[in-house]
């Protein structure tokens, strides 16, 4: 997305609504008063989730305000972590693992299906604005590879055939179950057909 593109979706003004109002006082309390610039992560946390999953400057200035602290500083770490998202991104936002556990099972294919169903490049809203994707480095489920996140969920054990299911899913607005695409639980061990009438214990 270009800078300029950036620079037109910034909203003038940002405050939390009643709900997250409820929530960011909930988190103060956790935090002596002396600490209270602790609390910036879960605020911009917050605002990210209230504003269709990405922080506008408008939010960080309010935080700032909120918390006592320079913006600077708000911007600084809202800059340094790779889980805000500083522009527009689709109301499903897919993140794909392409470190070398994921990589070695199929990473670059679900990127190749992901250029071709929203968006040649990453960072860039598809066409109806349901979608946005890019690469991200280990998401801590290499033993479930290869995966995707979609929002705050995963989707794990995928192929190309469920992967091309999963972002159909995404561009029509009706998002499949997150989880195993082998039937797994969790991390547990995959449970293999018997062979030539074999039983397992």
């Amino acid at each position: 997305m270009s800078l300029k593109k950036v620079h037109d979706n910034q909203p003038k003004e940002f405050k939390f609504s009643d709900e997250n109002l409820k929530k960011a006082q909930e988190i103060l309390r956790r935090y002596p008063e002396k600490n209270k610039k602790s609390a910036v992560m879960p605020f911009l946390y917050l605002a990210q989730k209230q504003n269709e999953n990405w922080i506008p400057l408008a939010a960080m200035k309010y935080i700032a305000n909120f918390l006592s602290m320079p913006y600077i500083s708000v911007y600084e770490i809202a800059t340094f972590y790779t889980m805000y998202n500083l522009a527009p991104v689709g109301k499903y936002f897919v993140q794909v693992c392409t470190t070398t556990p994921c990589l070695i099972r199929g990473a670059d294919k679900i990127v190749k299906l992901c250029q071709e169903k929203i968006s040649p490049k990453e960072n860039i809203v598809s066409q109806n604005g349901k979608c946005s994707w890019m690469e991200v480095e280990c998401l801590g489920a290499c033993v479930s590879a290869p995966m995707i996140q979609i929002n705050e969920d995963y989707y794990e054990d995928l192929d190309e055939k469920n992967t091309k299911d999963i972002l159909d899913s995404l561009i029509k607005d009706k998002p499949l179950k997150p989880g195993s695409f082998r039937g797994r639980k969790n991390t547990s061990p995959e449970i293999k057909q018997p062979i030539n009438g074999e039983k397992h214990a």
